[in-house]
């Protein structure tokens, strides 16, 4: 996961944290059916506090399902 440092403090944008759970996804790792709170076990645990106050800054709670997080998946052909 690419991580912006500011002040020594890791920032996870909403962005990024889509990104990796879509990635998480992809590879079958997770479902989109489980809990976001399920990505704590892929971030490591001193950096999941910023993600969480990301995912609160953007009204998502940690029992929302990774699909609402990563939104709709768009296929390139039918």
């Amino acid at each position: 996961m690419s991580v912006n440092t500011v002040s020594s403090i890791n920032y996870y944008s909403l962005d990024v944290i889509q990104d990796e759970a879509r990635r998480l996804v992809q590879k079958g790792i997770v479902s989109r059916q489980q809990p976001i709170y399920t990505l704590c076990q892929y971030i490591p645990a001193r950096e999941w506090v910023c993600v969480e106050c990301e995912l609160e800054k953007c009204d998502f709670l940690l029992r929302d399902r990774i699909g609402d997080l990563i939104g709709r998946e768009e296929w390139d052909n039918d």
